[in-house]
């Protein structure tokens, strides 16, 4: 039933062969864009009535007989351009492009859209119209009465059912429909049961995007975050979902360098340089309709980012040494640990290849950053290695303590994440007496964790590097990025290393320990707490605030 305090509009396609005919005959059979106006308790106010060019004299016929069976009703024809009903992008698109150039006003008028007629592609893209609410209607559903029912029933009417898209209202839909998100998060997570709250978020959008999006990704983050796991996650995701046919394909770009690196990436000819004794296909082409991952994309030379560019954004390339092009339909997922805009503004990173991958941008943080996260991770890994070597290990109750103390307080460095904690426990694993991790395994074990970490620690002959994107991505978590944007360098890397302290720290007091373990050796009296206190005020900050986020 319409709303019959507002007036009903309905939007439709002309049904090239159900509503079609001319002679006298027309009226014997049921034709469904007139019959929807034919309903008795159905008063259709106005009808938008799309049509192919070609079939716009069907359309005018149907406007003369709608005239006949139905005065009230004013119908507008909208000419539409489609080359291919069956192609699902240009149905899709011209459909878009109509509902994007229309004014729906939903307190005025109710809308009905009418997916009877029209190829099933855009039956399909219609009903996608109004589950996106780019056509805010309610679906329209006509049919023809069955031979087996009453004689007396008008045939040539048939019967209408109006289907609400609202699925709050379908209590066991909603619930199928979360428990497939669900799911889909515990896949990408590989069942972890992380605690992280901003760690969560971000993973409730990758799986968002890797559901709805072919474009490029960019996986950010530290050494170790976890990007190549999660981009092989993505893939099989995306293959559960069937929206990729083709193979998961990964190279490392830091080992490719000269001729290498583009007969590895695009393929070459036989002869196309020296020691190219045959063809190669090359990794573009062995991804063609699967998923692409490029590691360390920064490590790319320009040439090869400025070909990889145009096999993103034209889906063709071109093999050395050869003068065809080839093409590859594949999906892009890079990773870095570089600050790609620091390395555009350097020259060493094309800024429109920058800008086409850069759409969707995800930082994985390092396991210090999510160190609630280390606990069941630790469970994981020692799953691992029980499937790698058929051998089950536990810890013994005053071990797994003593490690849990160590990793989550402010001595756990884990500069390499989670290759760190995958080796430590190998090592713990693998030395276990018995199968059982006790305390002199642990406490060798952490012995070593310090000796490495402080031996790794960067210095400044090293040359090396901060994260200063991390750091950056760390403030904001806990201050406005405009307020982030003010710091000087050396303020974003030494607030984001107290930030760190205090998140893994029990109290304010043990964060300061930490934060000041040489002058406070040096002062008479120590209030670590209060401290603590006054530098995070500079920042409107406090200890209880980045605890919480």
């Amino acid at each position: 039933m319409n709303d019959t305090t507002k007036p009903t509009v309905v939007v439709g396609l002309v049904g090239v062969r159900l509503d079609s005919g001319r002679s006298p005959k027309r009226w014997d059979k049921w034709r469904p864009t007139v019959a929807l106006c034919m309903q008795p308790d159905l008063v259709v106010a106005r009808l938008e009535l799309l049509c192919e060019r070609k079939f716009l004299a069907l359309a005018h016929a149907l406007v003369e007989d709608i005239a006949q069976v139905s005065p009230e009703t004013e119908v507008r024809v909208h000419p539409i351009d489609l080359r291919d009903a069956w192609d699902f992008e240009q149905v899709w698109q011209c459909l878009d492009g109509w509902a994007r150039g229309q004014t729906f006003d939903e307190e005025a008028e109710d809308y009905l859209l009418h997916i009877t007629t029209g190829s099933h592609v855009q039956q399909i893209c219609l009903f996608l119209q109004a589950e996106s609410r780019r056509i805010p209607a309610r679906l329209l559903q006509t049919s023809l009465i069955p031979r087996s029912e009453p004689a007396e029933l008008d045939r040539r009417v048939g019967r209408y059912a109006v289907i609400d898209l609202d699925l709050s209202r379908y209590d066991s839909i909603a619930r199928r429909f979360s428990a497939e998100r669900s799911e889909a998060l515990d896949f990408l997570k590989d069942g972890i049961a992380t605690r992280n709250a901003a760690f969560n978020r971000l993973m409730e959008q990758i799986e968002a995007v890797a559901i709805a999006s072919t474009a490029p990704v960019l996986l950010a983050g530290p050494t170790g975050a976890g990007k190549t796991r999660l981009a092989k996650r993505i893939y099989e995701l995306k293959r559960t979902r069937r929206s990729v046919r083709g193979r998961y394909v990964e190279v490392n770009c830091a080992t490719l360098r000269g001729d290498a690196a583009m007969s590895t990436l695009f393929g070459h000819k036989r002869g196309a340089f020296t020691g190219a004794a045959s063809d190669r296909k090359g990794l573009l082409s062995a991804a063609d309709g699967g998923l692409l991952f490029l590691d360390e994309i920064g490590e790319l030379g320009l040439d090869e980012q400025a070909m990889l560019l145009r096999a993103i954004e034209e889906g063709v390339f071109l093999p050395m040494g050869s003068d065809r092009e080839v093409s590859s339909d594949f999906q892009l997922i890079a990773g870095t640990n570089r600050d790609l805009i620091d390395d555009v503004a350097a020259g060493r990173f094309r800024a429109d290849l920058l800008a086409r991958i850069n759409l969707w941008t995800f930082r994985l943080p390092g396991l210090a950053e999510r160190i609630e996260d280390l606990e069941p991770n630790l469970g994981y890994e020692l799953d691992v290695f029980t499937q790698n070597t058929n051998r089950r290990i536990s810890f013994n109750a005053e071990a797994r303590r003593a490690f849990l103390a160590f990793a989550t307080g402010p001595d756990g460095l884990w500069a390499g994440n989670f290759r760190d904690l995958n080796a430590s426990v190998t090592r713990m694993a693998t030395l276990a007496p018995g199968g059982r991790i006790d305390r002199a395994t642990v406490d060798d074990e952490l012995s070593r964790l310090r000796r490495d970490w402080r031996r790794a620690a960067p210095t400044p002959e090293s040359g090396a590097l901060v994260d200063v994107a991390g750091c950056v991505a760390l403030i904001e978590e806990v201050l406005p990025a405009d307020r982030a944007a003010e710091l000087d360098r050396f303020e974003l890397v030494q607030l984001a290393d107290a930030i760190t302290i205090c998140r893994r720290s029990r109290s304010a007091s043990d964060a300061g320990r930490a934060l000041f373990a040489a002058s406070r050796a040096r002062r008479a009296s120590t209030n670590d707490s209060d401290r603590v206190r006054k530098y995070l005020l500079r920042y409107g900050l406090s200890f209880d605030s980045i605890q919480a986020g």
